[in-house]
């Protein structure tokens, strides 16, 4: 195989994955949400449940661009609707077993794993669009620009709620919602901003 082959099956594989990241986050929003007590958590799940709806279509779309069959099986698909199964198994087995906030706790560490990877994902298609040589960049940063800055919100809002009821679990002073929710962070940059705001924020509280 030539590398510009072998480069194009790899720009596939990425775009398999990241369909298949989408479609195990549609069931993964839906168990977390079972599992979800506070309101202004629920709220934003809700809010990522369909955006994520939204974020398989807009891949399906390129897809059909592209000529690519999303129903495509790759290894690399396999494993992550695996890991994707997985994360919710762990969801409705922390509902059947623990306490309900112990639920929403592993809920939140399970949506920030899959939201990981989502996240990468999509960061990957924003760099293949920006550096990538192929005929198939244009369709690629049109998908890019429609999804990227919610699967930003989607990862760093989650980890601040997350990080914030593992902090009022512990019997300490949380910021609920997070610093990450109240300065709307889009960025890695940002969500570090906002959590060296948190004793501030709690001492205006």
């Amino acid at each position: 195989m030539s590398k510009k082959a072998y480069i194009k099956k790899q720009m596939h594989e990425l775009l398999y994955q990241a369909l298949e990241t989408e479609r195990g986050g549609l069931k993964i929003y839906k168990t977390a949400l079972s599992c979800a007590q506070n309101k202004d958590l629920k709220n934003e799940w809700e809010e990522y449940l369909e955006q994520t709806r939204t974020h398989e279509q807009v891949l399906l779309k390129l897809f059909k661009e592209l000529g690519l069959d999303p129903d495509t099986v790759t290894p690399g698909r396999e494993v992550v609707a695996h890991i994707g199964d997985s994360l919710v198994a762990a969801m409705k087995m922390a509902k059947s077993k623990g306490s309900a906030a112990a639920a929403q706790l592993v809920a939140g560490e399970c949506v920030v794993l899959a939201e990981t990877k989502d996240h990468q994902n999509w960061e990957l298609i924003g760099h293949l669009a920006e550096h990538g040589q192929g005929e198939e960049t244009g369709a690629l940063k049109r998908a890019f620009e429609e999804v990227g800055e919610e699967e930003d919100h989607h990862l760093y809002h989650t980890m601040g709620f997350t990080r914030e009821l593992w902090i009022d679990s512990l019997g300490l002073p949380a910021v609920l919602p997070p610093p990450e929710e109240k300065k709307t962070v889009e960025t890695a940059i940002g969500a570090a901003r906002a959590q060296s705001k948190r004793d501030e924020m709690l001492k205006s509280n």
